[in-house]
């Protein structure tokens, strides 16, 4: 076992070390793609749950419990930007899983202007991000897992491709209802460019646990992100001030709570600094980077919701359906 996480750590780092840092190509690959994580403040590698849509943040977290389970997902984004994905994963033998997935994000119709300023049609504009997963348990409380990823990218006439992998760690003692987890994400590089220059992906790596209360229904996640530097770039134009270092401090948590009343219902809220400082405006950003979800298993199908406020005008809304192929066999 210990062999085992060392090996994976080793080729955790060597990835890291090859990786840069973004400069905006495949920006998409950050959106949170479970609702779960949405409500938990959009990011999180560390709760453990039947939850395929887990496996986007996390590869660690494909269960053998989500042998035949299929995922749906869609999100509404400001200015009429929409989302998906889709994911099945398959059990294969005790100790492991595999499972494929799509993500997309299809930003809608453009107007294409000439350098006059004179209508020229219209031209769309959509991301895509194919994954293959697959997952070992390591021992009874270790698990590991990897994610491979095809990514494409259409600007009109211009295509972009690149390929990625997740990597990730995830730690489960039932005894004390405590997980842990470490993930680095979208480690690769642009293989075909825009134009002439090649830019990096919005590689991260991210590290978490989740604990549940001992006496209540409630349980409690902390997650660090942005670990692969400890400053930020001034995210308004003009600022020149850099942030204390407590702000700086801030913008790498993401925080999460749940409550769990019962096995078939979840209620979760979230807080990430970072959201909620860089995009306030001279006014305020009241309830910015603040999220909120929910979700309920009716009979074979698991069905979750969230909701992310950015800033006073964006908004983003996300629902997630999950059920088992084997549900429905005679």
């Amino acid at each position: 076992m210990r062999k085992t996480v060392t090996a994976f750590l080793c080729i955790f780092s060597v990835f890291s070390g090859i990786a840069q840092e973004s400069s905006g190509v495949f920006d998409f690959l950050t959106l949170p793609v479970s609702t779960r994580i949405e409500a938990l403040g959009g990011e999180n590698v560390s709760v453990v749950e039947n939850d395929l849509s887990l496996v986007f943040h996390n590869p660690a977290a494909l269960l053998q419990e989500m042998d035949m389970d299929v995922n749906l997902g869609f999100q509404s984004y400001l200015g009429g930007i929409k989302a998906g994905n889709v994911a099945f994963a398959k059990a294969f033998g005790s100790y492991n899983v595999w499972g494929i997935g799509v993500n997309y994000v299809n930003y809608g119709t453009m107007t294409r202007t000439t350098i006059d300023n004179l209508d020229n049609g219209e031209f769309s504009v959509k991301d895509m991000c194919f994954s293959g997963f697959f997952s070992r348990d390591l021992s009874d409380r270790w698990k590991g897992g990897v994610t491979a990823k095809v990514i494409y990218s259409a600007l009109e006439d211009y295509t972009s491709a690149g390929l990625a992998v997740d990597l990730g760690l995830s730690y489960y003692n039932a005894d004390a209802d405590f997980s842990f987890g470490l993930a680095g994400r979208n480690l690769g590089r642009q293989i075909k460019t825009y134009h002439e220059i090649r830019e990096s992906l919005p590689w991260d790596i991210q590290m978490g646990i989740t604990k549940r209360l001992a006496h209540a229904p409630v349980r409690v996640s902390v997650t660090a992100v942005q670990l692969k530097q400890w400053k930020f770039k001034p995210y308004r134009e003009g600022k020149d001030k850099e942030d204390s270092f407590v702000t700086t401090f801030f913008k790498h948590v993401v925080f999460g709570v749940e409550l769990l009343p019962s096995d078939n219902l979840w209620i979760a809220l979230g807080y990430n600094p970072k959201v909620g400082l860089d995009m306030s405006l001279e006014s305020g950003n009241k309830l910015g980077g603040f999220s909120a979800g929910a979700g309920l298993r009716v009979r074979a199908f698991n069905i979750g919701a969230s909701v992310s406020r950015y800033h006073p005008s964006a908004t983003a809304f996300h629902l997630n359906v999950t059920t088992s192929l084997g549900a429905f066999k005679n």
